[in-house]
């Protein structure tokens, strides 16, 4: 009999950090994507709210809904067996108050299957994250960069640049560990500073566009596996461009189709 395979859960990150190992997160918007990100070892999912972006082809994160995280979500968890499965809570679902927060993180866990949830921001959210830990949700923070905020920003641009904005970062990963956060995103800041907040805090930092020194990275799978049209973050590696093998296996099987080599008569 084949060895059952260990489900990650929350408090592991914690522990793979105490053990000095790297954390490899990905985002996942469907079960087959998920079945093989599992399959190599892949140890976060994240159904981020970038599925706005990368599936349904809207310019920002903003325009998606609960009812939508909640419905990949569930394609994800079906898809999966290892991996610890985070779902991103959509623009306006936790900030409103936290009653309302607690009631949109139960529905991704009840009916998405999700294993934790995903909040943007700082001090305002802070409070927030705290009633949704002591009723049981596991919540990971996100810090730096945070596209739900992208036109208060100005934009998608790096951030924490200046003295002071550095030190209200590491003020407010400080407080959301506090608060109960098993882990932080840290998304487009300086890789100095993500060096000193991941040394200032016990949870696990997950960088993207952070430099090297974060406890672990995350990934668009899109971006990182050659799958997104047009130009990408000047902070991904790509690892495939299977978009281009896709695009050209599909252009094979019509000139196969136009031309009648498909489907071949049988016995030939």
């Amino acid at each position: 009999m084949s060895e059952r395979v260990k489900q990650l859960r929350a408090p592991d990150l914690k522990e793979m950090k105490r053990r000095g190992e790297k954390i490899a997160m990905l985002t996942a918007y469907d079960a087959s994507m998920a079945h093989l990100l599992d399959r190599a070892g892949i140890d976060v999912l994240l159904v981020g709210d970038s599925l706005g972006m990368v599936l349904l082809g809207y310019e920002t994160t903003l325009p998606v809904t609960l009812d939508d995280v909640v419905y990949h979500t569930r394609a994800v968890v079906r898809g999966a067996s290892r991996a610890l499965v985070v779902a991103d809570m959509p623009f306006l679902t936790y900030r409103i108050d936290a009653s309302e927060a607690l009631r949109n993180a139960g529905r991704l866990l009840q009916q998405g299957g999700a294993h934790a949830v995903k909040i943007e921001g700082g001090r305002p959210v802070v409070e927030t994250a705290r009633r949704l830990v002591e009723a049981g949700i596991p919540v990971m923070g996100h810090l730096g960069l945070i596209p739900q905020s992208v036109h208060q920003l100005g934009g998608f641009r790096p951030q924490a640049r200046l003295e002071g904005d550095a030190r209200q970062l590491i003020e407010d990963a400080r407080a959301l560990e506090e608060a109960g956060v098993f882990a932080l995103v840290l998304e487009s800041i300086p890789a100095d500073l993500a060096g000193e907040v991941s040394g200032q805090v016990a949870v696990p930092t997950i960088g993207i566009g952070a430099g090297p020194h974060c406890d672990g990275q995350v990934l668009v799978s899109y971006d990182a596996l050659g799958l997104t049209s047009g130009p990408i973050p000047p902070f991904v590696k790509q690892y495939a461009h299977l978009g281009d093998a896709m695009v050209e296996a599909a252009r094979t099987y019509a000139q196969d189709v136009r031309e009648g080599r498909f489907p071949a008569e049988k016995g030939k």
